[in-house]
C-alpha cells in the first residue's frame, strides 16, 4: 500500500472514473435536498434580542454582563419559561417519563442560548416552529429577567428594612427609659438640665458674698446646689445618652427610608438595545450546507471505495 494514496495515482483515477464522480455527487445532492427538506427537518425560526444591565451591583470579580448572563442561565427562569409555553408539548416530552426535566432541559438549551457580545451586550437567541412564538420567547426571558432581579433585590432590600426597622424600634425604647430617668429627676431633684450647673454655682457664690436675697431663696439655691451635687454626674450621662440615642435614631431613619425606598421601588434592570421580532426566514435549517457537506463527502468516501476497487484490481 505504499502507493495508496499516490497523488498521481489519485488524479488518474478521478479522470478514470469522472462520470461516476458526477451522478455520485448528483444523487448526493438530490437525497441531500429532499432529506434536508421541510418533510424531513422542521424548519425553525430564529428571534433575536440584545440587552444591557442597568441598575445591579456585581457580587464577584464578574462583570455585570456576566452576572446578567448567569440570571438569564438560571433554572428559576427557565421553569417559568416550561410553564409559561407548555414547552413539554412544544417539544413533544412526555411529563410521566422518569428523564422528562433531562430531556425538557437539553431541548431548551439546544433552542434557547445568550452569551456576551463584545460590546458588552448580553445576546439572548430563540428557535422554534413557530415565529411569533420564538419571538414572545424571547421578549418573556426579558420580562422574567427584570422580576427575577428585582425580586433578589426587594429580598435584600426587605432584609435591611426589617433590621433597620428592629434597630430603630431598640433605640426608641432606649430613647424612653431616658426620658422616664431624667423625667425622675427633675420632679425629685428640680434639675431641668445640666447647662444650669454653671447659673446654680454662680448665684449661690454671689449669695452668701453679698448676703442679699432672703434666706429662703438662698435655702433653694443651697439645696438645688446640694442636688447638683448629688445627681448632676448622673443627670449629665443621661443627658448625654438621650442626645446620642436621638442622633442614633436620626442616623437610623435615614438609612431605613433609604432602604425601604429601594424596597419599594418598581424598576427594570435592562436596557433593550435590540427587540426581538416574529422571523419572516427560517434560520434552521440551512439546506445549501447541508447538501454541500453532504455532497463533499459522498464524493470522498466515493473516492476511497475506488482507490480500494482500484488497488485491489491492480494486486
Amino acid at each position: 500500500m505504499d502507493n495508496f494514496f499516490d497523488n498521481q495515482r489519485i488524479l488518474q483515477l478521478i479522470w478514470k472514473r469522472k462520470f461516476h464522480f458526477v451522478i455520485v455527487g448528483i444523487v448526493a445532492i438530490a437525497l441531500s435536498a429532499i432529506f434536508s427538506g421541510p418533510a424531513f427537518i422542521t424548519p425553525k425560526f430564529k428571534s433575536t434580542a440584545r440587552i444591557y444591565p442597568t441598575n445591579i451591583w456585581t457580587l464577584s470579580d464578574e462583570s455585570e454582563t456576566e452576572q446578567m448572563l448567569e440570571i438569564l442561565n438560571s433554572n428559576d427562569i427557565k421553569f417559568r419559561m416550561f410553564e409559561t409555553f407548555n414547552l413539554d408539548q412544544v417539544y413533544k416530552i412526555n411529563k410521566e417519563d422518569p428523564q422528562y426535566l433531562t430531556y425538557l432541559f437539553a431541548e431548551y438549551n439546544t433552542n434557547v442560548s445568550t452569551s456576551k457580545t463584545e460590546y458588552e451586550t448580553a445576546e439572548i437567541k430563540v428557535l422554534d416552529e413557530d415565529p411569533q412564538r420564538a419571538s414572545d420567547m424571547c421578549d418573556s426571558i426579558i420580562t422574567f429577567f427584570n422580576q427575577k432581579v428585582q425580586e433578589l433585590h426587594k429580598t435584600k432590600n426587605k432584609e435591611m428594612v426589617d433590621i433597620t426597622d428592629k434597630q430603630l424600634k431598640r433605640k426608641y425604647n432606649e430613647l424612653d427609659g431616658f426620658e422616664e430617668k431624667l423625667d425622675s429627676i427633675r420632679e425629685k431633684y428640680g434639675i431641668i438640665s445640666f447647662g444650669q450647673v454653671d447659673e446654680v454655682t454662680r448665684g449661690y457664690m454671689n449669695a452668701l458674698a453679698t448676703g442679699r436675697g432672703s434666706a429662703s431663696d438662698t435655702k433653694k439655691i443651697e439645696k438645688l446646689y446640694d442636688n447638683f451635687s448629688k445627681e448632676g454626674s448622673r443627670a449629665y450621662r443621661l443627658e448625654n445618652q438621650y442626645n446620642k440615642t436621638i442622633e442614633a435614631i436620626d442616623s437610623l431613619t435615614i438609612v431605613y427610608d433609604t432602604y425601604l425606598t429601594e424596597y419599594e421601588k418598581e424598576i427594570t434592570y435592562s436596557h433593550v438595545v435590540e427587540y426581538p421580532f416574529p422571523a419572516d426566514k427560517k434560520a434552521y435549517p440551512v439546506r445549501w450546507l447541508i447538501v454541500a457537506f453532504t455532497t463533499l463527502s459522498a464524493v470522498f468516501f466515493a473516492l476511497l471505495v475506488f482507490l480500494v476497487l482500484d488497488y485491489g484490481k491492480k494486486d
